[in-house]
């Protein structure tokens, strides 16, 4: 199985992703941007197109990898990674399925206000306009299919643990 924690930046993906692996027996954590990492050490690079998700290799060596994995491992994948493009979403989810791997979508949600005090104020990071610049096509995925696509956690008052332990109990249940 596939835990898949969307949301936009600042709304705790990665670190609750670390905490849901904890909680989850038989898990892993795999962040398919490290994919998209891959294909920009491409030499000479891929056409400059904004954003790794919008290569078309990107979405199917997610899949693919995914797979890979868990044929390999079993157990459950915890993949925290932003896909605000429904189109995109919809490959990656259909890829899933052709290999019969279920999905239980999640989607970390805050309110702007929370969402762009956590950007400015991340410790690791520091303030970020490339993480800001996401703000808006967030919201406008929320809006059209995003959260009648997922299961939504709204993160603006719970802290990582707290969001965790509700992902780790409605999977289990």
């Amino acid at each position: 199985m596939i835990v898949w924690l969307n949301g936009t930046h600042g709304a705790g993906k990665t670190t609750t992703s670390v905490l849901v692996q904890q909680l989850l027996p038989d898990s892993r954590v795999f962040d398919a941007e490290k994919v998209g990492e891959a294909l920009m050490d491409i030499r000479p690079g891929l056409p400059d197109l904004g954003n790794f998700q919008h290569w078309p290799p990107w979405r199917p060596l997610v899949v693919e990898t995914a797979r890979r994995v868990l044929d390999y491992t079993g157990g459950t994948l915890v993949m925290p990674m932003t896909v605000l493009v429904e189109e995109y979403w919809r490959e990656i989810s259909a890829g899933l399925a052709q290999h019969s791997i279920p999905v239980r979508h999640f989607v970390l949600h805050a309110d702007q206000e929370t969402l762009r005090g956590r950007i400015m104020g991340d410790p690791d990071m520091g303030p970020s306009a490339f993480r800001l610049e996401h703000l808006e096509p967030y919201a406008e995925a929320a809006r059209t299919w995003l959260h009648a696509d997922a299961e939504v956690i709204d993160t603006t008052c719970l802290t990582p643990a707290e969001a965790a332990r509700r992902i780790v109990e409605t999977v289990k249940n």
